[in-house]
């Protein structure tokens, strides 16, 4: 049974999730504020966390960041009136996997749990397998294995997205890619999320990719998309 971490302080917003998710078959656990949200977080296992942005004490951005420094890389989903897409922005700066506006219908908040469980699974470490799986690129490698990405020999750090975003370059090589294609491909979703925020992880992960690199990695194609090409 997958776990997920509710961190809220609006009663009818808790009872209305707690209610559709735990009937969808989730185990739900629930914090009234920031501060109780960061220690159960660090303290428990879970799936996922779906975190409110204000909150009483900590905030939700505070209590994201403050899980990410801790290397813990649980799949986050903020879930917040904030709407502007500088707050989706800010929101997805701090570490977050996605970002959910109130009001919202269930389903899409079902939809948006089962996409980051799905990719979840997909970046969890692989074992026993019979041979290392391996891309490369001048000099970046990505063990897609054991999850770890290097460029010239030195260890690169990734959030799980950046590093599905990254997979997906390696795959597709010299091809340019569609915003479209990376957000059916990385975010899971066939629409238009109606952000920026697929050139906002291009420019995270060119910022530990390329930055002070000689050779750049990462091209933009204007009026159609990036792509993953040796200088």
């Amino acid at each position: 049974m997958k776990r997920i971490l509710l961190v809220e302080d609006e009663a009818n917003v808790i009872s209305f999730i707690k209610k559709g998710l735990t009937e969808e078959g989730y185990e739900m656990s629930v914090a009234l504020d920031g501060e109780t949200g960061l220690g159960m977080a660090l303290a428990h296992h879970y799936d996922l966390i779906i975190l409110d942005i204000m909150l009483p004490g900590r905030n939700g951005l505070e209590v994201c960041r403050a899980i990410r420094s801790e290397n813990n890389q649980t799949p986050i989903l903020f879930l917040t009136a904030l709407g502007t897409a500088e707050n989706v922005v800010i929101g997805l700066d701090t570490g977050a996997d996605d970002y959910l506006v109130k009001p919202f219908k269930f389903i899409e908040l079902q939809a948006r749990v089962k996409s980051l469980l799905r990719r979840s699974v997909m970046v969890t470490p692989a074992s026993n397998l019979p041979e290392e799986e391996v891309y490369t690129i001048d000099d970046l490698l990505l063990n897609d294995t054991s999850k770890t990405v290097k460029r010239g020999g030195e260890p690169i750090t990734l959030t799980s997205t950046e590093y599905r975003l990254l997979l997906l370059f390696l795959k597709n090589k010299n091809r340019v890619l569609s915003r479209m294609d990376i957000l059916e491909k990385v975010w899971d979703v066939n629409f238009d999320m109606g952000t920026n925020v697929v050139d906002v992880y291009v420019n995270y992960l060119r910022k530990k990719i390329d930055k002070d690199k000689p050779a750049k990695l990462i091209h933009t194609v204007v009026g159609m998309g990036y792509v993953m090409k040796e200088s």
